[in-house]
């Protein structure tokens, strides 16, 4: 950048000299007139003291040169403010992409809670699922031991009641 600036303003002085010889020479009354572009150029003149237009351009260049050297370091400071510059929105932007990454972190670590949460929620009815299966089992066991239970009982009243049929049943006598 800085030998961009340079070769400009090196541009600009040649430019500077040849116009300033030029209007140099116009303000003497020394160029074309009417005549044509290529009528009156510099080297078609011989009665003009080089030494005197060399004066002129250098004392137009000393009074043009401060403010033109003003600028280009104007022009420095800037660029290199603009550069101090675009090294902070990088790394302000570094700064929101971190940050966005951090929210999306954040959701993930919302989003796992919310899972295990639920996980927690379907252990626990698990449990009680296999608690609630546990006392079924349970009753049930003892409803089928007391079923048995009642069975046997009355099995052994109707054989009882058999038995006493059969004692209450006449006998026919024995003949002695």
């Amino acid at each position: 950048m800085k030998e961009v600036l340079e070769n400009v303003v090196a541009v600009g002085r040649l430019e500077a000299r040849a116009d300033l010889s030029r209007s140099t020479l116009l303000f003497f009354g020394v160029g074309p007139s009417d005549a044509s572009p290529d009528e009156g150029v510099v080297e078609d003149l011989p009665l003009i003291d080089e030494k005197a237009v060399e004066q002129l351009t250098e004392g137009l260049i000393s009074h043009y040169l401060p403010d033109l050297q003003r600028s280009k370091s104007a022009l420095q400071e800037l660029t290199q403010n603009q550069v101090v510059l675009l090294e902070t929105l990088e790394q302000e932007i570094s700064k929101f992409k971190e940050c966005n990454s951090i929210l999306d972190i954040n959701a993930l670590f919302s989003e796992a809670k919310h899972y295990h949460n639920k996980l927690v929620n379907i252990r626990n009815e698990m449990m009680m699922l296999h608690e609630k299966t546990s006392k079924l089992k349970k009753r049930a066991l003892k409803l089928q031991q007391k079923r048995q239970k009642e069975e046997l009982e009355r099995e052994q009243q109707r054989e009882k009641e058999l038995e006493r049929e059969k004692q209450l049943t006449a006998k026919p006598a024995r003949r002695m």
